[in-house]
């Protein structure tokens, strides 16, 4: 049974139940909100989290993580060939000016991506694996708009066991588009990583400083709370080399990961009408 659906309801139900009901002043919507939520997952024993409780599209996640790897910050470079999803918050210069693996690569002068290979590779028992995204000069408090400020804004990965774990540490989470879609990216990285350090995939964290479901939401996350999570767990094998192939940019390489997913995949029908809130 794929377990991530079963902490998927569990998270929704909290918040649909417990959650604080109040209107936010930027966007003007209602949410159903609750701080400090938290799961972990283990990728070897439970499977990797995509979500079967309604489809979701696979090929989307994928091509954004690559893209990510790749350290690229213009769409048109690689993602909008798959998906136009971050095309909404370039700046005039067709540039995401808080594009994640820009952040993880080049924004602070160094790779923090590359070194936390180098390091972990170097010493494995290292407890300083911390990748941040989160540009205290610029981000938050107000400075910039709203379309420039990371969600999930670190995570750390370490090496126990001769397994690699990842935290990963988000400030907002849309529980009903965010969240499905964040958590397998974020694992399909960590696996690309325990790949290319030859060890094996372990245990992936997601810690949430504000979950929420939106007004417009709440209808989808009570029929999502009452489908039976019942589908298989999906063990997700990648092709070789995968994380030099993602920096490579390497279009075949999507499609891969999409066939390895997709042959096991068997999703709930989606669910029609969802839009994001920006």
């Amino acid at each position: 049974m794929a377990r991530f659906d079963e902490i998927y309801q569990s998270l929704l139900e909290d918040i649909m139940q417990r959650g604080v009901r109040e209107v936010n002043q930027r966007t003007g919507h209602e949410t159903a909100a609750l701080p400090g939520l938290s799961f972990s997952l283990d990728l070897e024993r439970d499977g990797f989290p995509l979500l079967a409780l309604r489809k979701i599209p696979a090929k989307l996640f994928i091509a954004e993580q690559i893209w990510f790897v790749s350290g690229a910050r213009k769409p048109d470079d690689f993602l909008n060939d798959f998906t136009k999803i971050w095309n909404d918050f370039t700046n005039p210069g067709d540039v995401v000016t808080v594009a994640y693996g820009y952040r993880w690569r080049r924004h602070f002068g160094r790779d923090q991506l590359g070194k936390l290979v180098q390091l972990l590779e170097r010493d494995p028992s290292s407890r300083h694996g911390v990748v941040v995204t989160w540009d205290p000069a610029n981000d938050g408090l107000g400075g910039i708009s709203r379309g420039n400020v990371p969600c999930p804004y670190t995570f750390t990965v370490n090496i126990i066991g001769g397994r690699l774990n990842m935290m990963n540490v988000v400030r907002s989470n849309d529980m009903i588009l965010g969240f499905p879609h964040d958590v397998p990216g974020f694992a399909l990285l960590q696996l690309m990583l325990a790949q290319r350090l030859g060890v094996r995939p372990g245990v992936y964290s997601h810690i949430i400083a504000n979950a929420h479901v939106y007004d417009t939401h709440y209808e989808a996350a009570e029929k999502l709370i009452k489908r039976p999570p019942d589908h298989p767990a999906i063990h997700l094998q990648l092709p070789a080399d995968a994380f030099r192939r993602a920096e490579q940019k390497d279009h075949a390489l999507v499609d891969e990961l999409f066939d390895a997913l997709d042959a096991q995949y068997q999703p709930r029908p989606g669910i029609k009408g969802l839009r994001i809130v920006l």
